[in-house]
């Protein structure tokens, strides 16, 4: 372990952690006395999310550092879990098209190759949409 990782900052981070779960269980007996007085069920959720909540801070302190641990490992060049990844990477094929298009450039004298590549796709639409189900509108 590094000197730096029980510095003020880390003991900051705790005492916020603990400050939130303290004030988060103290609104939850809150809502307990609530619930036991007046009998409502929404107050009985709060009871059960306040501690939730509480403890949501420590989880997220603790998901962010091994985060910053693996990403620090993957700069280094050591890669966390090698063994548990040694199959090789599947790569998922590309969908194929009924049909191919390639772009044509237009040039001065073929005036009307525009229009013929616009009326090919407008039939290739017409094809799709005849052959999609219909549906209920």
């Amino acid at each position: 372990m590094r000197a730096s990782e029980f510095g003020p900052r880390r003991l900051l981070i705790v005492g916020v952690c603990v400050l939130c779960l303290v004030a988060c269980c103290l609104l939850a007996w809150w809502q307990w006395q609530r619930f036991s007085s007046t009998g409502s069920f929404l107050n009985l959720g709060y009871v059960l999310q306040w501690p939730l909540f509480g403890l949501f801070p420590a989880f997220m302190f603790w998901r962010l550092r091994n985060l910053r641990k693996q990403h620090e490992q993957q700069e280094q060049g050591e890669h966390p879990g090698a063994a548990e990844t040694a199959a090789p990477e599947r790569t998922v094929p590309r969908p194929r098209l009924a049909r191919t298009y390639q772009h044509v450039a237009a040039g001065p004298d073929d005036e009307d190759l525009e229009d013929r590549q616009l009326a090919e796709y407008n039939r290739y639409l017409a094809e799709l949409n005849a052959a999609r189900p219909p549906q209920r509108r």
